[in-house]
């Protein structure tokens, strides 16, 4: 076996797996097969592997959330304690070069293209800080490499650095020696949505750009890791294409491959439900609170470690009720247009949220139900 890990990607191992296969055993799934694998997480307590996620993430474990949620609620106090690590989304542009079909930012959507310049993200940065202590920055791009690259977004993480002491993006996917020469200006981690593994809605969904190559944007995520990255955040779309039980499990399977792989690194998850877009796309699948609330503990009985993010695409009252069941990180008073919290923009923003409280309001939510806000964990003293 090569444990080299220079060498392979992703891609060899997808490449061995058949979609219908993993399919075919989720369906299989019967009620023994979730009694021995709840009862497995409950004698060891030790992370389960592929073949249990399986079988959690299984129609058939749906009648066992009960006992999945308590699991996951010891598990996650253990690991993560009363906390709720807090974050804020900062959009630095909506130019792009792809045409995503369900994306608001695809490049034929008829809309005010913007770019920030260094200025106006300082006054982004000055308007954040006063909506809250906020330290978890979040920087968010279309992915229009030739105006926005290595070069503007090093120029972006000087700015912002001052304000705040744990950077990450959520751009285009880079060659490795630019990834690393982000780490050197100060970046902390990356943030990627496969958004589906299922390589034929893949393809249909991006029918052009650069996104459009399904392998450049899979192994992306062995050039993070080859980087020295210290987090890697990853998900799919939930409703990008119907079979959501299979995109979670090679979710899980891609997890486990990169923490094998690239062990000093740190991983989140988001699997974010997708809403109607201003290029018209609706949702292939409706995955209801039930379903993501399965999702969620399956991954935490799963793996204990892995930080598991809720955005604000989800309701206040789902985010409430899941805060002591598994989730880790929640964004708060996010704007998902370029300059949206220094002024009122021009531009559309990505996609509509759905829980538009302030970030003092989800705070003091966070306090009613007994957890603590986090707004730091990430100080630059450790760089």
């Amino acid at each position: 076996m090569n444990t080299d890990p220079t060498q392979g990607n992703f891609s060899d191992v997808l490449s061995r797996m058949e979609w219908s296969d993993v399919a075919g055993r989720i369906a299989s799934v019967s009620d023994a097969d979730v009694v021995r694998v709840i009862a497995k997480a409950r004698a060891n307590r030790r992370q389960l592997d592929a073949d249990d996620f399986i079988v959690l993430v299984s129609e058939a474990a749906g009648s066992h959330l009960e006992e999945m949620a308590q699991l996951s609620q010891r598990f996650t106090l253990e690991r993560f304690g009363r906390t709720i690590s807090m974050y804020i989304p900062m959009y630095v542009s909506n130019a792009c070069t792809n045409k995503c079909v369900y994306c608001g930012f695809n490049h034929d959507n008829p809309m005010q293209r913007t770019i920030l310049t260094l200025d106006q993200v300082k006054a982004e940065c000055e308007a954040i800080k006063k909506l809250g202590p906020f330290e978890n920055l979040l920087i968010v791009s279309g992915e229009f490499p030739s105006l926005c690259g290595t070069d503007y977004f090093s120029k972006v993480l000087a700015t912002c650095r001052p304000y705040f002491h744990n950077l990450t993006i959520e751009v285009q996917p880079m060659k490795q020696p630019q990834y690393e020469a982000l780490v050197g200006a100060g970046l902390h981690g990356v943030v990627c949505f496969m958004e589906t593994y299922h390589e034929p809605s893949y393809r249909e969904c991006h029918p052009r750009g650069m996104k459009s190559i399904f392998e450049w944007r899979l192994n992306g995520y062995d050039r993070m890791g080859r980087a020295g990255l210290h987090k890697i955040g990853m998900g799919v779309l939930l409703g990008l294409q119907p079979d959501w039980r299979t995109d979670a499990a090679m979710l899980a399977i891609h997890l486990r491959y990169l923490q094998r792989k690239y062990w000093r690194t740190r991983y989140s998850i988001n699997f974010p439900r997708m809403c109607p877009s201003e290029s018209g796309f609706q949702p292939r699948v409706v995955v209801s609170d039930r379903q993501l609330a399965q999702l969620t503990f399956a991954f935490r009985l799963f793996d204990h470690d892995v930080d598991i993010s809720y955005s604000t695409r989800e309701s206040d009252d789902f985010r409430r009720h899941m805060m002591p069941l598994g989730v880790t990180s929640m964004s708060a008073g996010s704007r998902t247009e370029p300059g949206g919290y220094a002024s009122v923009p021009d531009a559309l923003e990505q996609f509509a949220i759905t829980d538009n409280r302030t970030p003092d309001a989800v705070a003091a939510d966070i306090r009613a139900g007994g957890y603590e806000p986090v707004w730091k964990d990430w100080d630059s003293v450790f760089d």
